[in-house]
């Protein structure tokens, strides 16, 4: 997984779990123009995501947490005074009765639906391998149509000789994800096109609600999720701190009120909502580009030194993305209509 600096310093979570730091990374066009992006200082971090899960799961059980693995749950009523969970396990049916329940259990799950909170309405597939290399320790990302239909790919060396490399696509994921990588092998960057390819949907939208009255839907579960990037980790743990916190002052009270859960979407959406609604905006935009407008946007950041003003604005950050989409859109008015966009996209939108 990458995160960012801000992420990993805000939150003392990630000891142990780091592979390298990330200052650089290589942007390729569709026709193989290159624009290389770098600052000074740790600009974000490769992490172990299976160590950074057992580290945080470790972390939860020292706090009191319970694990009940190999389980899946069924159902969740909720009522005036409690949650019940209903729980299939190796070991049969159980039911669990507790004061609130948190949805955290990543994107795909049905229970939102079942409890009338709607579901995502748009999402995307990402297609990722583990593959060795016989060298390179720079982050590189593709912006290819036919390779990444409306999104992108990366290649992202993570230890010695090994990267991941994979793409989010709307159409055909694994294969081609299979295309890239015999392309990088022809081009000798992998030293095998064979590698185990593993999928995961990503929610391009929030959840239509993520609260009730003793129940609240946290991370992937609720599309609290940067749709320019995929990346979830830092906006879910900035909503799990404001659903805890909703928690912990809903029962400080022998009555919690109804008012208290609606608050955590509120505050949740004046945290990341402004995020969320122009990354989704800016993904539209980029989607209907075709390859031959993109290798156009890649000539004009160049050439007209747009690199370097975004290189060094204060706005440019790995983590919150709308400030440094709306220079980018702004820089390139003067030449929207090549890419038959209005005159501001985004106006009246954000």
């Amino acid at each position: 997984g990458l995160i960012g600096a801000e992420c990993f310093n805000r939150f003392p979570l990630f000891e142990g779990t780091v592979l390298r730091e990330v200052n650089s990374a290589k942007l390729f066009s569709p026709s193989g123009r290159e624009l290389r992006l770098w600052r000074d200082g740790a600009q974000a971090y490769i992490v172990d995501r299976a160590a950074f899960d057992r580290a945080l799961a470790e972390r939860a059980q020292g706090q009191g947490a319970h694990y009940l693995l190999g389980s899946r749950v069924q159902d969740i009523a909720v009522l005036d005074d409690g949650v019940k969970v209903e729980v299939e396990g190796q070991g049969g049916g159980k039911i669990f009765e507790g004061e609130a329940v948190v949805i955290a259990s990543g994107f795909g799950s049905r229970l939102p639906l079942k409890l009338g909170l709607g579901r995502v309405d748009d999402l995307v597939v990402g297609a990722q391998a583990e593959v060795s290399i016989g060298g390179g320790d720079e982050i590189e990302v593709y912006f290819d149509q036919e390779v990444a239909t409306g999104f992108f790919a990366w290649f992202m060396p993570t230890r010695e000789n090994r990267a991941l490399v994979g793409l989010f696509s709307r159409q055909n994921p694994g294969a081609n994800l299979r295309s890239l990588l015999s392309s990088l092998f022809l081009r000798g960057k992998i030293a095998s096109p064979d590698a185990d390819i593993t999928y995961g949907g990503i929610p391009l939208r929030p959840l239509p609600q993520t609260y009730m009255k003793r129940l609240l839907v946290v991370g992937d579960a609720a599309g609290q999720v940067k749709p320019t990037s995929g990346g979830g980790i830092y906006y879910g743990l900035l909503c799990a701190e404001i659903a805890a916190d909703t928690l912990h002052q809903a029962f400080s009270t022998d009555k919690p009120s109804p008012k208290l859960f609606a608050s955590y979407e509120k505050r949740w959406k004046q945290k990341i909502g402004r995020e969320l609604r122009i990354g989704y905006l800016a993904r539209g935009l980029y989607e209907r580009l075709s390859n031959r407008h993109i290798d156009r946007i890649f000539d004009i950041v160049e050439s007209r030194g747009i690199r370097e003003e975004l290189l060094k604005s204060p706005a440019l950050s790995f983590d919150w993305h709308s400030g440094i989409i709306l220079i980018g859109l702004k820089r390139l008015a003067p030449w929207r209509h090549l890419f038959g966009w209005q005159k501001n996209p985004l106006r009246g939108k954000v």
